[in-house]
């Protein structure tokens, strides 16, 4: 068998403070071919430590870098990092890296414009950490992959409930994840990116197939639909968290027992705070207990002041959905989106429980002096949002998506409104959606990716570059 093209290295952050910064590198090569070992900085060799051999052998390396020394050696190849000493950080925020449909048939020009632009942002003016805020492929032709997943598709709602998942269908399901993550790693620009600038990662539904936690339970709960889901959250553990999950704990984990998967990860003078907001997920909850207590915890042990960059995969702040919602209800032929809106915190299915949340984050500013931002993704459009609260305004910044095509203006104006009706799910505490800088609607329908940067200690900014019109920012947050 003919040997296929190493994918990687892919950088992992694993957090650091003004001078070491410890990583990880992903490295995807044939079963029967040979790791080399990594060379960091002035530091002797690191072997690979191989964490799955299937029809691609997923190997890691963990070393630190040096701010004096900078780099690694991986075989031939040497590639420079950028390291941020504290009050100085530059950082890249990218999403739905995709679409549902024919996503890697399209011209690759075409498909990846956006993080061709993002390369020549590095080569300028060096990230220091890139942060993917869910879809980061799009796993959909899942259904493709077995016979068996056809067959269940065509199959009656009874049918689906019964109709067992083999191991040759977790075998194509698994195998199928893993080659979907190498194609899409595999793209120019975003691989020469991945081995430059360190990642940290959040799954979302595309990640594991469309709607995943918000379909009805006799769904999720089948053999088939449960047996994927299994099959994609090891491919998001190996390949976005970099992790074996039959074999090893999770760095950063933010739920010991791993019935959530999300995590956080510490720098010098900001931690980045990630949820899980897909593994518990169900009709009627977005966390479960795990989620929630993990999520928690990780927040009241950060320092009094701490600035929190909290990836919400899903938006936090939005437009009332509750109308909506009840007209797709008596609409049969709009019941399909439901499980659309339901993704979404703003859905009366999870009011409650998003009054929750908002409640916790402004526990924690207020109290704590946290100075939290959200980052979030999903929509496909570009936007930003702030609750006032007691000690400040808690900033939601949407940077969606780099390669998922926009959706029609008009969505995109529809969806403005709704959010000009206000909504304020705390008492006292409405949540205002903004348009960019330099844009007239709240909601912009064009393709884009974000930049956090600190120009002085403690003073941060964001900028959105804007396919076909460039940047809007920055704005002071």
């Amino acid at each position: 068998m003919a040997q296929e093209d190493p994918i990687g290295p892919i950088l992992l952050a694993r957090g650091g403070d003004d001078d070491l910064h410890r990583l990880s590198a992903l490295l995807l090569l044939s079963p029967e071919q040979e790791p080399p070992p990594l060379w960091p900085g002035n530091e002797g060799a690191v072997q690979g430590k191989l964490l799955e051999n299937c029809e691609r052998a997923i190997w890691r390396y963990d070393f630190s870098l040096s701010r004096t020394a900078p780099y690694y050696r991986l075989g031939t190849e040497e590639y420079t990092v950028a390291l941020a000493g504290a009050g100085r950080t530059r950082i890249a925020f990218v999403s739905c890296n995709g679409q549902e449909e024919g996503d890697l048939l399209r011209p690759e020009a075409e498909r990846n414009a956006l993080w061709y632009r993002l390369r020549e942002e590095h080569e300028a003016s060096p990230f220091h950490l890139m942060l993917h805020g869910g879809d980061q492929l799009y796993a959909d032709p899942v259904w493709d992959c077995h016979p068996g997943f056809e067959q269940w598709q065509k199959a009656s709602r009874r049918e689906k409930q019964t109709q067992p998942f083999s191991e040759e269908m977790r075998t194509a399901a698994f195998n199928f994840y893993v080659e979907r993550y190498s194609m899409v790693y595999g793209q120019k620009p975003t691989a020469w990116l991945l081995a430059r600038v360190p990642s940290l990662m959040m799954w979302d539904d595309h990640d594991i197939f469309d709607g995943w936690g918000s379909h009805p339970d006799w769904l999720l709960d089948s053999p088939v639909a449960a047996g994927i889901f299994q099959a994609a959250r090891k491919a998001f553990c190996l390949l976005q968290l970099g992790f074996n999950p039959d074999e090893e704990e999770q760095e950063g984990a933010l739920d010991p027992g791993g019935h959530s998967l999300g995590w956080l990860c510490r720098f010098s003078d900001y931690t980045v705070v990630a949820p899980d907001l897909r593994s518990e997920r169900r009709p009627n909850q977005v966390m479960g207990a795990p989620g929630w207590n993990g999520f928690r915890r990780a927040l009241e042990a950060e320092p009094e002041g701490r600035r929190i960059l909290l990836l919400s995969s899903v938006p936090t702040l939005g437009p009332r959905l509750s109308w909506i919602e009840a007209g797709i209800g008596i609409i049969p032929k709009l019941r399909r989106y439901e499980d659309d809106l339901r993704d979404q915190w703003q859905s009366r299915h999870h009011r409650e429980e998003w009054i929750r949340y908002l409640s916790l984050l402004e526990q924690q500013a207020n109290a704590h002096g946290q100075q939290i931002t959200l980052l979030s993704g999903e929509i496909h459009l570009a936007t930003q949002a702030e609750m006032q609260l007691a000690s400040g305004p808690l900033h939601q910044l949407v940077a969606s998506g780099i390669s998922h095509p926009p959706p029609p203006k008009a969505y995109a104006a529809g969806l403005g409104l709704l959010a000009s009706l206000g909504e304020a799910p705390l008492p006292g505490r409405p949540i205002r959606l903004l348009p960019l800088p330099g844009q007239r609607r709240i909601y912009t329908s064009k393709r884009n990716f974000l930049i956090l940067h600190q120009e002085e200690p403690g003073q941060w900014q964001a900028s959105w570059f804007l396919e076909g019109s460039g940047w809007a920012g920055p704005i002071k947050i």
